[in-house]
């Protein structure tokens, strides 16, 4: 061709390093990007580096978050193998600790005291104090949002609270007052005390700076953070399948907002509670009476829920369970032996490390799938970490065998409790 032409090659090459060298860099790797056939997107090179289109860094700011609060929610949902291998069904679990304080309770905290700023009862900065009674995580939630948004915490909670949780609580600057377990009708009790110290800030006037008792058992901002983000959560991440929602309550937030949002969408989809020893939430839901048989006289070795279990069970009805108690349609009793032996389970046999109230839930899972059948979609939550409990629950589990687990789900589950039926006694239906 460049014979035909009358070209040389010797003036065709000199005409090429002419133009190669007068043309600029990024001209350079265009035009040898043509030569070489590379993708458009492997050519966006600008002094050495790969330049973002305007869609692209767009996209990408998008998903940067704001403070600790901007991680808060949007936790993933995990199938749990084992337990859905052995029972037939999907069984998911909503890994609530992977929010940035460790807990599901992170989203009520941040509801608590977002609500509060709207509402002109906390101001930033000025000295203001969030009070609460909790047996732990919700304290160590409000804490760490506390300190993110300029407020200090101060936390009431049973003096025999897991270890690991007051050094969370102090170790992120919260003030921490033990109290003995008691009644709510006790005036000792954490929640009362709780309450009591915001008010005796609130009326002296030599103190800088207002109290907020957030009173996370009936203020409504709980439930409805659950209504408002984990249920839509739930059922976007299921593709809107789901069967059973199987969840445990203390403040009873969870099970209410996340029912309330999902019912609506799903009628015909089940609410399930986890209950633990001593708390009467199982037969209020079973028999309409609250009254478990550990408060009769003379039975009780402790003066709140006697269990191992921190988080669930409680022995009256709160605001938030109340908001969603016409929507639960069973209830399972979990107990200790049970939660310890799921607890274990779940290391050897997926590698989770789970709190109590965790390994209750997923007690419940399992009893309730085995009892429905396969081919179901029960979704749980997965609460907290193992490494809150180390000093009380995971004490009592006991050591972990180093070899190869063989186990089985029947070993651990008393599935007697599986036959009982339902306030509704109907199927699940898809």
């Amino acid at each position: 061709m460049i014979g035909r032409i009358g070209v040389s090659p010797q003036l065709l090459l000199g005409f090429s390093l002419g133009v190669l060298l007068s043309a600029s860099y990024s001209e350079i790797c265009s035009i040898l990007s043509r030569l070489l056939g590379v993708r458009d997107d492997d050519s966006k090179f600008e002094g050495g580096k790969i330049q973002m289109t305007s869609e692209e860094a767009e996209v990408v700011k998008k998903e940067i978050r704001v403070g600790v609060e901007g991680l808060i929610g949007n936790t993933p949902l995990m199938k749990i193998k084992s337990l859905s291998d052995a029972t037939g069904c999907e069984i998911l679990a909503k890994v609530e600790m992977m929010n940035p304080g460790g807990s599901a309770k992170d989203r009520i905290a941040l509801a608590i005291v977002e609500r509060a700023e709207a509402e002109g009862h906390l101001r930033p900065n000025s000295g203001d104090v969030v009070y609460e009674g909790t047996s732990g995580s919700t304290g160590i939630s409000l804490a760490m949002i506390c300190r993110a948004k300029g407020y200090r915490a101060h936390i009431c909670l049973p003096d025999d609270t897991s270890t690991e949780k007051v050094d969370l609580l102090e170790k992120l600057g919260a003030e921490v007052e033990k109290v003995p377990p008691a009644s709510i009708v006790d005036k000792r009790q954490y929640v009362n005390r709780a309450r009591s110290r915001a008010m005796e800030r609130n009326n002296d006037e030599s103190i800088e700076g207002r109290g907020l008792f957030a009173d996370q058992f009936e203020n409504e901002a709980n439930w409805k953070a659950h209504y408002d983000h984990t249920g839509p959560e739930i059922y976007r991440q299921t593709g809107g399948h789901v069967d059973v929602v199987v969840a445990g309550a203390g403040t009873g937030g969870t099970i209410s907002g996340v029912s309330r949002y999902l019912k609506r969408r799903l009628p015909d989809m089940k609410v399930v509670l986890a209950d633990p020893p001593g708390s009467g939430l199982y037969n209020k839901v079973k028999y309409g009476v609250m009254f478990d048989i550990m408060e009769r006289e003379g039975t009780r070795r402790r003066h709140q829920v006697d269990t191992l279990v921190e988080g669930i069970g409680i022995n009256r009805i709160t605001r938030n369970f109340d908001v969603g108690r016409p929507l639960v349609d069973d209830a399972i009793r979990v107990t200790d032996e049970e939660s310890l032996a799921m607890a274990k389970f779940l290391v050897e046999h997926d590698g989770l490390f789970v709190g109590s109230s965790t390994a209750v839930n997923c007690v419940a899972a399992a009893k309730f799938a085995l009892k429905i059948g396969p081919g179901h979609t029960i979704v749980t939550i997965i609460c907290d970490s193992g490494t809150r409990h180390l000093s009380k629950f995971w004490k009592a589990v006991g050591p972990i065998s180093g070899e190869l687990a063989a186990s089985s789900l029947e070993d651990i589950l008393d599935l007697s409790s599986t036959t009982s039926t339902s306030r509704t006694n109907t199927p699940v239906n898809r």
